[in-house]
């Protein structure tokens, strides 16, 4: 596992990517092996089910970022959300969002739009929005699927031009990298990104 993550950042360094997200375990490798590049490190909080006690989501931040972690991918609080309570979710958000930019990381939030309703995914970008955070995201890949251009194109719209909007989960070709950033998806996430690279020098 320590090489997969090594040989990660080296591709990551070598086609440019914005970022390499790993598991929390793994940042200071990462932090490592990207010293001295423009590539940041990325990782998770809450995952995959967002279900965390908030202060652990902010606990967790602060951890990865001690450890080099510039970026901070947090799953929504799924529950929280399809049970009407709005609050606790900002709030959630909040704390992350507080923590991160104390130290200079940007926050993106998971929605797992598999899971929702249209009026959920539209109020989760809303309660983002409000909360400070700077990319909404679909996906962890853990649901029973990931990213749809319909579902960037909602997310877009609602949260409006100036915020980041991530497209991850089942992204795998150049095809539908394209298809997302026509939909309005300013970061691709996907473990084919290689692959998605070179296919546009082929």
């Amino acid at each position: 596992m320590d090489a997969d993550i090594r040989k990660l950042c080296a591709e990551a360094r070598q086609y440019g990517f914005a970022s390499v997200c790993v598991n929390p375990c793994w940042v200071p490798v990462a932090t490592e092996e990207l010293a001295g590049s423009a590539v940041k490190v990325c990782t998770v909080v809450g995952f995959p089910f967002g279900a965390n006690a908030t202060e652990v989501k902010s606990f967790e931040t602060g951890v990865a970022m001690a450890e080099g972690a510039l970026e901070i991918d947090m799953v929504l609080n799924v529950g929280a959300l399809r049970s009407g309570r709005a609050d606790a979710v900002r709030e959630d958000i909040i704390a992350v969002v507080d923590t991160a930019h104390l130290g200079g990381a940007i926050v993106k939030v998971i929605l797992e739009t598999a899971l929702l309703t249209r009026e959920q995914k539209v109020e989760a970008c809303r309660l983002a929005v409000a909360a400070g955070a700077d990319f909404v995201k679909t996906s962890t890949g853990f649901a029973a699927s990931g990213a749809t251009a319909e579902d960037v194109a909602l997310m877009r719209q609602a949260v409006g031009p100036a915020m980041g909007v991530k497209a991850s989960g089942g992204v795998r070709t150049l095809e539908d990298t394209k298809k997302m950033v026509a939909a309005g998806a300013t970061r691709i996430g996907t473990s084919s990104g290689v692959k998605i690279v070179e296919a546009t020098v082929a």
